[in-house]
């Protein structure tokens, strides 16, 4: 098929492994944006490989769809997006990697032990949260979501 002619929204599900609905949704929220062709069916470019592609990258980071479509606002929508591109997206979402992967390795670190909730109910949380601390500091788990992971 040539490349002006668009990929159908089947091969796009073949291409991604998205279910069509997924597709149609995404596209409902903003996320890929087709275009008909003369038949009224939907046809998408092939950069949308890449945006659903980095759809569900951004998902399993714990990206929001907004968050997401904000993201995808900055990529070109005439031309497949280059590596420079990619690489201004990456940087932009470096911090907020690094902050899960912080979170994850606290709760890696004090899962067996503590999860940091203030319960009070282990022996060593008067190691870990002496007078419940944790409470002046907000609800939950605070020493694994707080950056410092500790009081």
């Amino acid at each position: 098929m040539p490349a002006s002619e668009g990929l159908s929204i089947g091969a796009l599900a073949r291409r991604t492994g998205l279910a069509v609905s997924a597709i149609r949704y995404y596209e409902t929220q903003g996320l890929i944006a087709p275009w008909r062709n003369p038949g009224g069916q939907r046809r998408y470019q092939r950069a949308d490989l890449r945006r659903l592609s980095f759809v569900m990258i951004a998902q399993q980071l714990g990206l929001t769809l907004p968050e997401i479509r904000d993201v995808l606002a900055g990529l070109p929508g005439n031309r497949t997006p280059t590596r420079a591109d990619w690489t201004r997206i990456s940087t932009r979402l470096r911090d907020r990697l690094n902050q899960r992967i912080a979170t994850l390795e606290r709760l890696r670190d004090n899962l067996d032990g503590c999860i940091g909730c203030g319960c009070l109910s282990l022996p060593n949380c008067s190691l870990y949260n002496p007078e419940d601390r944790a409470a002046s500091k907000g609800p939950g788990p605070r020493l694994v979501l707080d950056e410092t992971g500790g009081l």
